[in-house]
């Protein structure tokens, strides 16, 4: 019998798809998901921050959003003159001014209600310290936040779905869309990344009927661990409502989820070059994309010159590990798993490589094997 389980509402951005304020600590970081458990057929609702409740007063509603619209296009105005400053003044000097000048701009952007161009303007104090290269790394990423400044300001020329990924990836609410879709819903990872005010759960589903991959958030205060939490490996039934927006996979869960008995099938996959075809044709949906949820087939951990990698049986193409991946204890359950034969697994895939979150091998096909 399902328990239904509610989280308290926390102020934070709706995160979608995977992306830097998700993940990378808020980054590539995986936590161990921990604490918040409830059984096999639990149920649980995650409550989003910006969308408790009803409206009581719509007129009321329309003129708080669009302050707050007024607000992100000033700070996203004043966002483009720092960049301009920075690239009329050269790189270089980013190295020297150290972090004091990001995180009062920042600070600016938290005053302007745009947490998304907050997070990615902190990122950019980190680059100068991150080691060899960090000169074109930092390049790449004034040019993301260059292009998603532009994006706002010009938001009502685009399509539908693609101005509903900016303003998500701006720091506004991602708005539940289109109709519930019930599967059985195969666990397939979960992870929590957190910093000094909130703890993010994140939960990847693979519907078993439908084959579509979709992960439900849900967030808890600093320290407190979310109380939605799914057993990795099991099958449950239950219904997913999707959010709005281009290439979006966040969905929201519904009222119960409760155990189906019967085999366990891995997402289909395939070799290391769908997967990277996959990750590129996400970015033309979502440029700002920081990894996409892909599953590998018949593959090989394998060590190289740079590190570990997820190989294809034939040798054709590797996928390397991220660095914090290979930091991790689940690599080393991954090498043992495979043992030298090929197994598959399923990650994220990204501009920094592979993470690695579950794996099954062919003597066991039905047992999930969690790597965070």
């Amino acid at each position: 019998m399902g328990v239904r389980s509610t989280i308290e509402p926390v102020p934070a951005p709706a995160p979608d798809g995977v992306s830097r304020s998700t993940k990378d600590g808020g980054g590539s970081g995986h936590g161990d998901a921990v604490g918040g458990t409830a059984g096999p057929g639990a149920a649980g609702r995650v409550a989003d921050p910006g969308a408790a409740g009803g409206v009581a007063d719509p007129e009321a509603a329309r003129r708080r959003a669009e302050r707050r619209a007024a607000r992100i296009t000033s700070g996203a105005r004043e966002l483009e003159q720092r960049l301009a400053d920075l690239l009329r003044g050269g790189l270089a000097a980013a190295g020297q001014s150290g972090h004091g000048l990001w995180e009062e701009t920042a600070a600016r952007m938290v005053d302007a209600q745009a947490p998304g161009l907050a997070g990615r303007v902190r990122e950019l104090g980190a680059i100068p310290g991150s080691g060899p290269g960090w000169p074109v790394r930092l390049l790449e990423e004034c040019a993301l936040i260059h292009l998603l400044d532009r994006a706002w300001l010009t938001a009502d020329r685009l399509p539908a779905p693609f101005a509903t990924t900016v303003r998500t990836r701006v720091g506004l609410p991602s708005p539940v869309a289109g109709l519930p879709v019930r599967d059985h819903w195969l666990v397939l990872a979960q992870y929590d990344t957190g910093d000094a005010r909130l703890t993010t759960r994140r939960v990847w589903l693979y519907g078993t009927a439908g084959g579509r991959t979709a992960f439900v958030l849900s967030y808890g205060a600093a320290g407190r661990a979310p109380l939605l939490s799914f057993p990795v490996g099991a099958v449950l039934d239950g219904e997913l409502t999707p959010h709005a927006g281009s290439g979006q996979l966040r969905a929201e869960p519904g009222e119960r989820f409760t155990p189906v008995a019967g085999p366990v099938t891995p997402p289909p996959g395939g070799p290391v070059g769908a997967a990277l075809d996959a990750y590129g044709s996400a970015l033309r949906e979502d440029p700002w994309l920081d990894a996409w949820p892909v599953t590998l087939r018949g593959v090989v951990p394998a060590r190289a010159e740079y590190g570990w990698q997820l190989a294809d049986a034939d040798g054709r193409e590797a996928l390397p590990l991220t660095p914090d991946a290979q930091s991790r204890p689940g690599l080393w359950r991954l090498v043992a798993l495979s043992g030298g034969a090929p197994v598959t697994v399923f990650g994220e895939c990204g501009h920094r490589g592979f993470t690695p979150l579950a794996a099954w091998s062919p003597e066991a096909p039905a047992e999930t094997v969690p790597l965070v």
